[in-house]
């Protein structure tokens, strides 16, 4: 796997970038964004990097539309459009001042430049740049991989490592071509799942992107709000990826925000907090066709001041874990569902959340103590972020 930049550098560069303009590119400092592009498969080095930079931001651009072409009206998303005008993305943007592309962002939001710059703009950088890096990723991904068959990998995702819940980590090599990934050893396991049961597999994806696991789990605040459709977090992303389009790819049912609406009316909770470790579930709407039967919300970040920032602890994520198990339990009696794989994202990690270390400790540390109880599940730990994939491994080894 070709070594990625860090989400800071590529925001440093991105600014300089904007306001430069595409035809400045040779001038700005772009070190980070070759190595993306070169990670990504669309130039080799200095001598083509002017395009494989632009054609990168394309992609990047397109991921933040959901895939779809990125058009100048009301029916692409917003982030999407503000971001390609930002950059000059759209052709007849590309040597467009940088007054001017602010100007046409902005008023994407309807709110004036000025606004736009102390606010939305920042967002829309930083949200280009987590773009980049994951179209970089999953280039790197299909390459590790190699071909694909039908609908899923021929080769199963390069799996980083299998933590056993009681003892040391095991080391795995990345799968090799023609080899089908690992299946749970259990009765009633579904092909593609987890991992053989009772043992935790970590692996280098982003969430939305996992098939064949039965249960999925989101990380919401403590109001159950999930994040904007155009926002990276696992919420925004899980979002996206589970609502329904037209043929156009014009979203007709927002599923698990609706879902969730329902859940908050029904409790009596709109507008007010549930306990942090709360667990709501809900169908996975059109992540169903990867195989994903049930969302489960994780009530985790209470909004601190403003909302701006979170506050999480290792006890409520451990809680939210104990209270997935149960709920997927629970679930599997009612709705008569064979579940047996989980999924879990890095949680409690976004703003003013815990470390890094201290929530792999904490997830690891949960996860485990329900694989004792029940060793008949198996469970899959994902980050988009290979280093985040290896402070896991550290994790499990420092226990």
């Amino acid at each position: 796997m070709h070594p990625l930049p860090s989400h800071e550098s590529l925001v440093d560069e991105l600014r300089e970038l904007r306001r430069r303009g595409l035809p400045g590119l040779r001038h700005c400092p772009r070190d980070s964004l070759r190595e993306a592009a070169v990670a990504a498969g669309l130039c080799s080095g200095e001598q083509d990097e002017q395009s494989g930079i632009e054609d990168l931001l394309g992609a990047a651009v397109r991921r933040l539309a959901g895939g779809h072409p990125v058009r100048d009206d009301d029916s692409c998303d917003p982030l999407a459009r503000a971001a390609a005008h930002t950059f000059g993305i759209f052709p007849s943007r590309r040597g467009v001042p940088g007054t001017d592309r602010r100007k046409a962002a902005a008023g994407v939001y309807g709110v004036t430049t000025e606004r736009f710059r102390k606010s939305q703009e920042r967002d829309v950088i930083a949200e280009l740049a987590a773009a980049v890096l994951v179209v970089a990723r999953e280039a790197c991904v299909r390459e590790t991989a190699g071909p694909r068959t039908g609908d899923s990998w021929a080769s199963g995702r390069p799996e980083l490592v299998t933590l056993p819940p009681t003892t040391p980590p095991v080391h795995a090599a990345p799968a090799a071509a023609g080899i089908p990934p690992q299946r749970p050893a259990h009765p009633g396991a579904r092909p593609g799942a987890a991992a053989p049961a009772g043992r935790i597999t970590v692996r280098v994806c982003p969430i939305e992107l996992v098939r064949d696991v039965d249960i999925l789990v989101s990380s919401e605040n403590t109001f159950l709000e999930m994040s904007k459709t155009f926002r990276s977090t696992v919420s925004g992303s899980l979002r996206r990826a589970a609502a329904l389009r037209d043929a156009s790819g014009e979203i007709v049912d927002d599923v698990l925000a609706r879902e969730l609406g329902v859940w908050l009316r029904t409790h009596g909770r709109s507008g007010v907090p549930v306990r942090p470790g709360t667990v709501v579930a809900t169908s996975s709407g059109a992540l169903a066709a990867q195989g994903v039967r049930r969302i489960h919300h994780a009530a985790i970040a209470a909004p601190v001041g403003d909302g701006e920032r979170y506050h999480v602890t290792p006890a409520v994520l451990a809680e939210a874990v104990r209270a997935s198990f149960e709920l997927a339990c629970r679930e599997a009696d009612f709705l008569s569902l064979p579940m047996s794989s989980i999924c879990f994202p890095l949680m409690g990690t976004g703003r003013g959340g815990l470390s890094v270390e201290t929530a792999a400790r904490a997830l690891l540390g949960a996860i485990r103590q329900e694989l004792r109880r029940d060793p008949s599940w198996s469970v899959l730990v994902v980050t988009p972020e290979e280093s985040r994939a290896r402070m896991l491994m550290a994790a499990s080894s420092a226990r």
